[in-house]
C-alpha cells in the first residue's frame, strides 16, 4: 500500500541541534523508508499449554514470536546478552537464516473447529498506556469477532490491577458491544490448557523463504541496515516502521462504522490536544501558554482526549481538518484520521530517534498527513541529550523561533499565507510543504514573496522543486536559471537546467547552457555528455 506523507522538520533554537536533527531526518529517509508499506495478516492460532507471562507468550519451551511482542522479545534476547562470549544479534541472523533456507513451511491448519468454549486469549503490553492498548491489544478482538469464537475472552497483562484504565473497557464496550460480556481482565502469568490467540505473520518474513512469505527487495532500502532483510536489530526496526498489522485496518473500519449516522458536531475540526492533570503522564510542554494563544485566532479549540467518549475521540479524528500536540499515546488515535487530515507532533530529537517510528504504522493506515517538529529539551540543560534509562522521554520546549516556523506551516496549510521578510524563511516554509505533499501551498506561498529570490540561490531552488513538481517547466526553467546566476560555481544547477530546457525542446536556452558547462566546467562536461549523442549533436550545432 501506499505510504502515508509523513515527514519531520527541525525547530530547535540551537543550530548545533538543528544540524543533529536534520541529520537524524535525512538518515532515516534514506535508510529506513520502504517505498511501499507492507501489511501483514494476523489470523487465530490454536495453542496448547500456552504460558501468558510479561506481554509475551510461552509454548512449552519455545516463545511465539508474534508481531511487537516478538519484536520485543528479539531485542531484550539481545539486551541481555549484550557483552557475552556470544555475539547475540549473529546468532538471531544466523538462526532465521537457517529456518529461511529450508523448504517452504506447511501451516498446520485445524480442521475441526475449536469447541465453543474455547478461551481466546491476548497478551497486552500493559493496560494503562493507551498506543499499547489500542495499536496492540484492542484490534485483536478483531480477530475475535471474525472468528466466530464465542468463548470467554482474557486479556492476560503484566501490571498491578490499580493500574488499569477505565479506557480498556470503555473502548471495548463502545467498539466491540458483542464481545463485551465476554471479556476478563486476568493479571498474568497465566497457564491456558488450550486457547486461541492472535498470531502476526511480521516476523515470517526473516524466517520463511520469499517463495512463500514473498519479497521484500523491491520496496525495501538497499543499504547495510536493513541488510537484505536479515534479522539484526537494524532490521527489526525499519521492518515495525514499515509494515501495518491487517487487525488495525479492521480496527479503524470497526470504528468508523460505529459513528455513522451519529451526531459529532459539536466537536472541533482544528484542535490542540492538552492533557489532563493527574491522569496521564504529564511532560509540560515550554511555550504551550503563547502556542495556544497564537492558535486560537485560527479557529482551533483545546481539547482532551480523556474528557472524551471513545466514539467521540473517533469521530473528533474523523472529521479534523488538523490537530496539533506535543508527544504522546494520544497520537494513537492518527489510527481514526480522515486521509485529508493533518496531525502535527512536537517533539526532541530523543522522541524522532526513539517514539517516532512508532507512530508510522498508524497513519499509513489513515492515510493522514503527519508532520513531526522536532524543538527542543524542556530541561535545565537543553544542549545535553537526555540518558533514556534515567530521564525517560523528557518534555519538549517550543522557543520562539520554534514556534514561529511551526505557526508559518499551520497557517499556510490552512490557506492563511504569512508575510515574510527574509528570502531564507520563505525558502524553508515553502519546502516543507512541497515536503509534505502540499504543492499547491507552496507556491501561494512563492507566488506572495516573488522578487525576494533574486540573488538567493536556495529560494530559488526550491521554487525551481515546486514548479516541478506542479508540472510548470518554464517557470523551473527560469527559477532553475535564477539560481545560476545567484551561485554561478554549482554545475549541478547547469545540469538541471539543461535537463529541463531539454523538457521543453527550449534547444536555444539548452546550447547555451551546454556552452556554459563546457567553457567552466570541462570536466563535468565531458562526463556529462559521454554516452550522450543527442547532447554532443546539440553543442556541434551551438
Amino acid at each position: 500500500m501506499a505510504p502515508a506523507e509523513i515527514h519531520g522538520f527541525a525547530a530547535s533554537e540551537y543550530p548545533e541541534i538543528n544540524e543533529r536533527i536534520e541529520g537524524f531526518l535525512n538518515f532515516n529517509a534514506r535508510f529506513r523508508r520502504f517505498s511501499q508499506v507492507m501489511e501483514v495478516n494476523s489470523v487465530p492460532i490454536l495453542v496448547s499449554n500456552a504460558d501468558f507471562r510479561k506481554s509475551y507468550v510461552t509454548v512449552g519451551e519455545k516463545c511465539i514470536l508474534s508481531g511487537a511482542s516478538g519484536i520485543r522479545l528479539l531485542n531484550r534476547y539481545c539486551w541481555e546478552n549484550e557483552g557475552s562470549a556470544l555475539n547475540p544479534e549473529a546468532v538471531l541472523i544466523e538462526y532465521f537464516n537457517q529456518r529461511q533456507a529450508e523448504s517452504p513451511l506447511e501451516l498446520p491448519v485445524v480442521k475441526t473447529a475449536p469447541a465453543p468454549e474455547t478461551v481466546f486469549a491476548i497478551e497486552c503490553r500493559n493496560t494503562f498506556n493507551y498506543y499499547h492498548f489500542v495499536t496492540e491489544s484492542l484490534c485483536q478482538l478483531c480477530d475475535v469477532a471474525d472468528s466466530g469464537s464465542t468463548g470467554p475472552i482474557y486479556l492476560h497483562f503484566p501490571n498491578q490491577e490499580d493500574k488499569t484504565r477505565d479506557f480498556t473497557r470503555t473502548y471495548i464496550a463502545a467498539l466491540f458491544p458483542e464481545l463485551v460480556d465476554r471479556v476478563r481482565f486476568q493479571r498474568s502469568p497465566y497457564r491456558h490448557d488450550s486457547a486461541l490467540t492472535s498470531y502476526s505473520f511480521l516476523l515470517d518474513c526473516f524466517s520463511l523463504p520469499a517463495s512463500q512469505f514473498g519479497s521484500l527487495q523491491d520496496i525495501a532500502p538497499d543499504n547495510p541496515h536493513w541488510k537484505s532483510g536479515q534479522a539484526s536489530l537494524n532490521a527489526l526496526t525499519i521492518l515495525e516502521m514499515n509494515a501495518v498489522d491487517s487487525n488495525l485496518r479492521r480496527l479503524r473500519a470497526r470504528a468508523l462504522r460505529a459513528i455513522e449516522g451519529k451526531d459529532f458536531s459539536h466537536l472541533p475540526r482544528r484542535f490542540w490536544v492538552g492533557r489532563q492533570t493527574g491522569r496521564s503522564r504529564e511532560r509540560p510542554l515550554g511555550g504551550q501558554t503563547d502556542l495556544i494563544e497564537m492558535l486560537q485566532p485560527f479557529g482551533f479549540e483545546q481539547v482532551l482526549f480523556e474528557g472524551l467518549t471513545p466514539l467521540e475521540q473517533i469521530a473528533l479524528m474523523a472529521n479534523a481538518e488538523m490537530m496539533i500536540s506535543h508527544h504522546g499515546a494520544g497520537f494513537a488515535n492518527m489510527l481514526f484520521a480522515n486521509p485529508q487530515a493533518t496531525v502535527i507532533e512536537l517533539g526532541t530529537l530523543q522522541t524522532a530517534r526513539y517514539r517516532w517510528g512508532d507512530f508510522h504504522a498508524v497513519a499509513n493506515v489513515s492515510g493522514c498527513r503527519y508532520v513531526s517538529f522536532f524543538a527542543d529539551y524542556n530541561t535545565d540543560t537543553p544542549l545535553v541529550d537526555p540518558i533514556f534509562s534515567l530521564d525517560g522521554i523528557v518534555p519538549v520546549h517550543l522557543s520562539r523561533a520554534g514556534l514561529a516556523q511551526l505557526m508559518c506551516f499551520v497557517v499556510s496549510s490552512l490557506g492563511n499565507i504569512p508575510q515574510l521578510s527574509q528570502a531564507t524563511d520563505v525558502a524553508r516554509l515553502a519546502s516543507q510543504l512541497l515536503i509534505s505533499g502540499d504543492a499547491g501551498r507552496a507556491k501561494e506561498v512563492i507566488d506572495q514573496h516573488l522578487g525576494m529570490e533574486e540573488g538567493h540561490v536556495g529560494l530559488s531552488l526550491v521554487m525551481a522543486d515546486v514548479y516541478e513538481k506542479l508540472d510548470e517547466p518554464a517557470d523551473q526553467l527560469a527559477a532553475l536559471y535564477t539560481a545560476y546566476r545567484a551561485d554561478p560555481t554549482q554545475h549541478v544547477t547547469l545540469i538541471k537546467v539543461i535537463w529541463c530546457a531539454r523538457k521543453l525542446n527550449d534547444l536555444d536556452t539548452l546550447r547555451a547552457a551546454l556552452g556554459l558547462l563546457r567553457d567552466v566546467f570541462p570536466e563535468r562536461f565531458q562526463a556529462f555528455i559521454k554516452d550522450r549523442p543527442w547532447f554532443q549533436k546539440q553543442i556541434k550545432a551551438a
